[in-house]
C-alpha cells in the first residue's frame, strides 16, 4: 500500500569533515552482516564532498518517487517517519578532531554540498508541491544533519509552506 509523501528528510553520514565515504559504504553500514543488519539502506540518496548525488536505493539508477512512497521505495532514515518520507544525506557532519573523548557536530557541508541540496530540495518540490522539508533533529534527539535546516530553507528561498517547523 502506498502513501503520501509528506516529508524530505535530510541527514548527515556523521563522518568527519573533509573525508569521502563511498555509497557503498554506507549500503554496508546499514544492510551488512557488521552494519545494523537493516533490510534497507537509511537513505534514498547521498551527496558527496564534491556534490556528486548518489542514488543508493534503485541500483538500476531509476527513480521511481512520485507523490506517494511505495513500500519498496521505503528507506530506513527515521523510525516511523519511513512510510510517508525520502531521505538524504551528505557526507560529513562532524569536526575532525575529538573534544573530551567525541566528536563534535558541525555543519561541513562544501559549496558543492549546499548547491547540490538545494537543487535536489527544489526539484523535489516542484514534483511534489505539498512536502516538507525537515532535519533528522526534527524527528530524534540527534544534532543530525548537523545544521539548521529551517535556516538553510530560508536561506534559499523556500516557500515556508514546504518547512517543518
Amino acid at each position: 500500500m502506498s502513501k503520501d509523501y509528506e516529508y524530505l528528510i535530510i541527514h548527515c553520514t556523521a563522518t568527519k569533515e573533509g573525508v569521502e565515504i563511498k555509497p557503498q559504504q554506507i549500503v554496508d553500514w546499514h544492510t551488512g552482516k557488521n552494519g545494523r543488519g537493516w533490510t534497507r539502506v537509511g537513505y534514498s540518496d547521498l551527496i558527496s564532498l564534491d556534490g556528486t548525488l548518489h542514488n543508493l536505493h534503485f541500483a538500476d539508477g531509476t527513480n521511481p518517487f512520485d507523490d506517494k512512497i511505495e513500500h519498496a521505495e521505503m528507506t530506513w532514515g527515521v523510525r516511523g517517519k519511513n512510510s510517508v518520507s525520502k531521505h538524504v544525506c551528505y557526507v560529513g557532519g562532524v569536526e575532525n578532531k575529538r573534544t573530551n573523548g567525541k566528536y563534535k557536530a558541525k555543519d561541513t557541508r562544501t559549496k558543492e554540498q549546499k548547491y547540490t541540496l538545494e537543487i535536489y530540495i527544489k526539484h523535489e518540490i516542484l514534483r511534489n508541491p505539498n512536502i516538507k522539508i525537515a532535519g533528522h533533529y526534527q524527528f530524534s534527539n540527534k544534532a543530525c544533519p548537523s545544521f539548521n535546516v529551517q535556516d538553510f530553507c530560508r536561506e534559499i528561498g523556500l516557500p515556508m509552506k514546504n518547512v517543518k517547523y
